[in-house]
């Protein structure tokens, strides 16, 4: 695989990379460049989660060391989404959760490095580093940069504003060339690059996939229970929530159906060889498949597609891949990370 190549695998089904020419020269430089995403352990993850681990497949692909950060510290600085005393056992969730699903994903779990935030964070060297941003950053630019990630009441806490400056450090702190994470997280990386040559860094690379819309067409939530699909659903739940999703016929703006089938199932189908099977009787059309995700789209607006059938073969590749993720999570482990 060459540069061009491994560029337009990372590039593929993301929002925004910044920046190509960037990347290239990244993946010029480096036969095996460093890439990583951090996860905050707050609520339970859910299937939104999917997209960017998904791409973490890609990243393999393409030949990239690459470090999951599962960040206990921000997880508590956020408005203590995260009591203190749950760190621990949220942490254990998270990992649990994610090796799950990228099993489900086929990829190789020996490849990814796992690391907990608190296992480094309180080093001298790396609080040195964020105290010198807490000196060259306003309250103001803080909250801006953090405004899609972080909760701010209306007396919000200190945790807040420095939340982003320890993800800013984390990228250095684990000698990260690529950032990933999804489109929430641009603010909060997009400082980190203006900061860089203050501070006499190089710019990272910055990888953002799109956000899952929720069941409901609104922003998908780990807060909201009607907008997502827990990683703990059963068949019949999966089914009946997916039944439910705002999935109007023709439209595909603000489609969470179809942007799972476009960023997760397809790109697994496309690499795997397989086409997507919609199984139906016979009196509605019999069985159809596809091959893309641009071929499903396109008869999906054009009305030759019902909106029940593209919820039923999702139901379906939902139910396959959380049977894979449900091996590693007992109702014990849930309830020690998230006893209410």
């Amino acid at each position: 695989m060459d540069v061009q190549e491994k560029v337009a695998l990372i590039a593929r089904n993301t929002q925004e990379v910044v920046s190509v020419d960037e990347l290239e020269a990244v993946f010029a430089r480096k036969d095996h460049p460093h890439a990583y995403i951090g996860f905050a352990p707050t609520g339970a993850m859910h299937v939104g989660h999917m997209i960017p681990i998904r791409k973490i497949v890609d990243f393999l692909k393409a030949g990239c060391e690459f470090t999951f950060l599962i960040a206990d510290l921000h997880a508590y600085l956020d408005d203590n989404k995260s009591p203190w005393e749950l760190l621990d056992a949220r942490f254990e969730v998270y990992k649990q959760s994610t090796m799950g699903i990228l099993e489900a994903f086929g990829a190789p779990l020996e490849r990814v490095n796992f690391v907990r935030g608190s296992d480094f964070e309180f080093e001298r060297s790396y609080m040195e580093n964020v105290l010198q941003m807490v000196g060259d950053v306003t309250l103001n630019r803080a909250k801006r940069a953090a405004s899609e990630v972080v909760r701010f009441k209306e007396d919000p806490k200190l945790g807040g504003f420095v939340y982003p400056l320890l993800q800013i450090e984390d990228v250095y702190a684990l000698k990260a060339d690529i950032a990933l994470g999804g489109i929430d997280q641009r603010g909060i990386y997009m400082l980190g690059r203006d900061l860089a040559p203050r501070l006499n860094r190089e710019k990272y690379v910055c990888v953002f996939t799109p956000l899952l819309p929720g069941l409901t067409g609104a922003k998908m939530s780990s807060s909201d229970a009607s907008s997502k699909i827990e990683l703990l659903d059963d068949e019949k739940t999966v089914s009946k929530k997916v039944n439910k999703a705002h999935c109007p016929a023709g439209e595909v703006e603000g489609n969470g159906v179809l942007a799972f089938l476009e960023h997760v199932v397809f790109p697994l189908k496309v690499d795997a060889g397989e086409e997507f099977i919609i199984e139906r009787p016979e009196k509605f059309g019999g069985n159809v498949s596809f091959s893309s995700y641009a071929a499903l789209e396109e008869q999906f607006v054009s009305g030759a597609l019902h909106p029940a059938d593209v919820k039923q073969g999702l139901a379906q590749e939902l139910t396959v891949l959380l049977a894979v993720v449900q091996k590693r999570l007992s109702a014990d482990l849930m309830r020690s990370a998230y006893p209410e």
